[in-house]
């Protein structure tokens, strides 16, 4: 990387700043996560190699600015999980994974005293960061007992959803999509099923389905557009009964 930053290094590295990586860091983060999902380990070790490669990029800019070196980066978190395992660097004693949680999220408060939400990036996804945020306050006690508070509170928003479009009041209605978005998100956490990945993998069978029934109807000579919905509906339930579509 210092090559490539070096005068006569590469031009199109030399014009890059810590804004114009911002996209390329998304980007290659989400390269490992369909790696890891669909790729091989080859596949996954290059991707966390493309993904090393930016962490390397952006220390080495604040490196020329003087601010940290990516040895500065390394030894940071090293000292961090060292502090936040003293249950296996030091003398307490700790026996399930709930109880690790419990004492992070102590010594974490102890080293950083801030606000429960704070810290939970406003640039993550709208998914993940409700995710983010519905577990913080969980962990101070602000959630349902169980998980029936949560699928309940999942049906009072599907009857909001209802009146404010009987309403027709759209900036309503896009108020209450959101609260059940958010609800179901909690109930996903109740019932601790990861919504993100939930959510990937419902979308990836809707594509392997869909996909299905164009090539069915390619083969009977037509198009999406010169089908009508009963006969994509009765292709769609193929799709269904077929596991290689179904699961893959």
């Amino acid at each position: 990387m210092r090559r490539l930053l070096a005068p006569d290094g590469c031009p199109w590295d030399r014009e890059q700043t810590l804004v114009t990586l911002k996209p390329f860091l998304l980007e290659e983060t989400y390269e490992v996560l369909d790696a890891l999902e669909h790729g091989s380990p080859a596949d996954h070790c290059e991707e966390l190699g493309d993904l090393l490669m930016q962490i390397v990029f952006q220390a080495e800019l604040r490196t020329g600015e003087g601010a940290f070196t990516i040895d500065d980066v390394v030894k940071a978190i090293a000292d961090k999980l060292v502090r936040r395992h003293p249950h296996v660097f030091g003398e307490v004693k700790l026996d399930t994974a709930g109880q690790v949680l419990d004492q992070w999220a102590k010594l974490k408060e102890k080293e950083k005293p801030r606000r429960t939400l704070d810290g939970v990036p406003r640039a993550l996804p709208a998914l993940l960061r409700a995710q983010r945020l519905s577990e913080r306050a969980a962990q101070v006690g602000f959630d349902w007992p169980d998980v029936a508070g949560a699928r309940a509170k999942v049906d009072e928003e599907l009857g909001e959803i209802d009146r404010a479009r009987v309403a027709g009041v759209r900036d309503e209605l896009e108020h209450e999509i959101g609260d059940l978005l958010f609800a179901a998100v909690s109930l996903a956490r109740k019932l601790e099923v990861d919504p993100e990945t939930a959510l990937r993998k419902t979308v990836d069978r809707f594509q392997r389905r869909f996909e299905y029934i164009e090539d069915r109807l390619s083969e009977r000579g037509k198009k999406p557009r010169d089908s009508d919905l009963a006969e994509m509906d009765a292709l769609w339930d193929e799709a269904k009964r077929d596991g290689r579509v179904t699961e893959k």
